[in-house]
C-alpha cells in the first residue's frame, strides 16, 4: 500500500494504512495464517475495539504478499433482509472487481447477468463506485449467483462478513442454510464472519442445530496492551515535538479500559489542539468536549425508554460493571423496581446494544454516553 500522509494520525473511522495501525501483531499473524490455511474465521470483539481495522489490515498484508487476490469486506450493518444483503454483497464484490483486470471485471457483469450496477464518481477523490439494486424477487438467486461465481472464477478471495449476526435477524428464515450450502462448495475463499454480539454468534457458530455449527475457526480480540499501545500514541506527538507523558496515557487506557476507539478518539481532539504537553486535564477536557458535542444524541436516545429502563442504565453507569445486576443490594441502593422489572428492562436495554455483558458483567456500551449518565439525576 501506497504511504498515506494525513493530518491527524488517530484514526477513528475506517482504516487508513498499517502506519496508522496499532499493534495487533498477534492477532493479525493469527488471523492471517487462519485464512491462508484454508480455514474460515468467526471473530468476536465488543463494537469499536478495533475488528473492523483487523480485517482491513490483515487484507492489506496479503494484498502484499500476493497482489494477484481479491479480498471482499461487506458491512452488513445496516442491513434488514435477505434483499439488503444481496445488495452490499453485490456492490462490494463489483467494486472489488473493478480493480482488478478489466476482463475479469467483464467476466462478471457478463456471467452476473441479474445485476444491474449504477457508477457514482466521489467529488473529492474523483474514483468511481458502483452500487447495485436487486430486482424484487431475485433476491436469493442473485446470492446464490454470486457465490458460484466466487467459486468458478478461478481467483483468489478472501471475503469479510462483518456484523454477520444481523442475518439472524431478517424476515426470511432460511439465509444461514443458504449461506452455508454454498459457502462449503467453494475451496478458492476464504471467509471471516464477524461481529460485535457476542451471544448470537456464539448461537450461530457453536450451538449444533444451526447450519454453521463447527464450520469456523473462533477468535476473540480484546484490548490492545497498554505498553505497544503508548509507543504507538506517543511516537505521533513526538514527531512534532509535543509529549504524551505515560502516565497520562495510562489514565486514560484505565478510564476505558483499553477499549481502542474512545482512547483513539480522545487522542484525536487532544492532538489537534497541538498542545506541547499532554496532562489529565487535557484528557479531561477533550472527554467532557466530546460528550457535549454528542449530549443531545445521549438526550434523546435516554427519552426513548421507559424511566425505570433509563434508571437502570444511569445505576450501571455509575457502577461502572455491575456482576450481581439483580441482587437486592444494588437494586435498592439505586431505588430501582421489582427483581422481574429489572429483569425485562435489562433484557430490553442488552437486545438493544446499551448494555453490554460479558463475563465481567453489565457495562453501558457506549463509554462516552456512560460518561455522561453519571453526571444525571437518578
Amino acid at each position: 500500500m501506497k504511504k498515506v500522509k494525513i493530518d491527524n494520525p488517530f484514526v477513528v473511522s475506517g482504516y487508513v494504512s498499517p502506519d496508522y495501525f496499532c499493534d495487533r501483531i498477534g492477532e493479525s499473524e493469527t488471523l492471517s495464517q487462519n485464512l491462508t490455511n484454508g480455514n474460515n474465521v468467526t471473530l468476536f470483539s465488543p463494537r469499536r475495539m478495533g475488528k473492523t481495522g483487523l480485517i482491513h489490515h490483515v487484507f492489506n498484508k496479503l494484498k502484499e504478499r500476493d497482489p494477484d487476490i481479491l479480498t471482499v469486506y461487506v458491512d452488513l450493518m445496516p442491513t434488514e433482509s435477505l434483499s439488503d444483503f444481496a445488495g452490499v454483497f453485490s456492490s462490494a464484490l463489483i467494486n472489488e472487481l473493478y480493480s482488478s483486470p478489466k476482463s475479469l471485471f467483464k467476466k462478471a457483469l457478463s456471467v452476473l447477468s441479474r445485476l444491474r450496477p449504477t457508477i457514482s464518481f466521489d467529488p473529492v477523490s474523483g474514483e468511481s463506485k458502483f452500487s447495485v439494486d436487486i430486482a424484487k424477487g431475485e433476491e436469493q438467486a442473485t446470492v446464490e449467483q454470486l457465490l458460484s461465481f466466487v467459486g468458478s472464477c478461478g481467483k483468489q478471495f478472501y471475503i469479510a462478513f462483518d456484523e454477520f449476526q444481523q442475518i439472524a435477524l431478517y424476515p426470511e428464515k432460511n439465509v444461514e442454510a443458504l449461506l452455508r450450502s454454498k459457502i462449503q462448495l467453494i475451496s478458492n475463499a476464504h471467509f471471516i464472519f464477524s461481529g460485535s454480539n457476542l451471544h448470537m454468534l456464539s448461537e450461530m457458530f457453536i450451538s449444533a442445530k444451526r447450519p454453521f455449527y463447527a464450520s469456523t475457526a473462533i477468535q476473540n480480540i480484546g484490548s490492545i496492551p497498554c505498553d505497544p499501545y503508548y509507543q504507538f500514541s506517543s511516537s505521533f506527538f513526538e514527531d512534532k515535538g509535543r509529549n504524551l507523558p505515560e502516565e497520562v496515557f495510562r489514565f486514560l487506557y484505565d478510564r476505558f479500559d483499553g477499549h481502542t476507539w474512545y482512547i483513539q478518539k480522545v487522542l484525536n481532539k487532544i492532538y489537534s489542539w497541538q498542545i506541547e504537553e499532554v496532562d489529565e486535564k487535557s484528557v479531561m477536557k477533550a472527554i467532557k468536549d466530546i460528550i457535549s458535542e454528542n449530549e443531545y444524541y445521549y438526550q434523546m436516545m435516554l427519552r426513548a425508554y421507559s424511566r425505570g429502563q433509563g434508571r437502570l442504565m444511569k445505576a450501571i453507569a455509575r457502577e461502572g460493571c455491575i456482576v450481581e445486576i439483580f441482587a437486592g443490594e444494588f437494586i435498592s441502593k439505586y431505588s430501582l423496581n421489582a427483581t422481574s422489572s429489572v429483569r425485562s428492562a435489562v433484557k430490553r436495554l442488552v437486545d438493544d446494544e446499551l448494555v453490554y455483558h460479558d463475563a465481567k458483567g453489565y457495562s453501558i456500551y457506549d463509554r462516552f454516553m456512560a460518561e455522561w449518565l453519571k453526571t444525571q439525576v437518578i
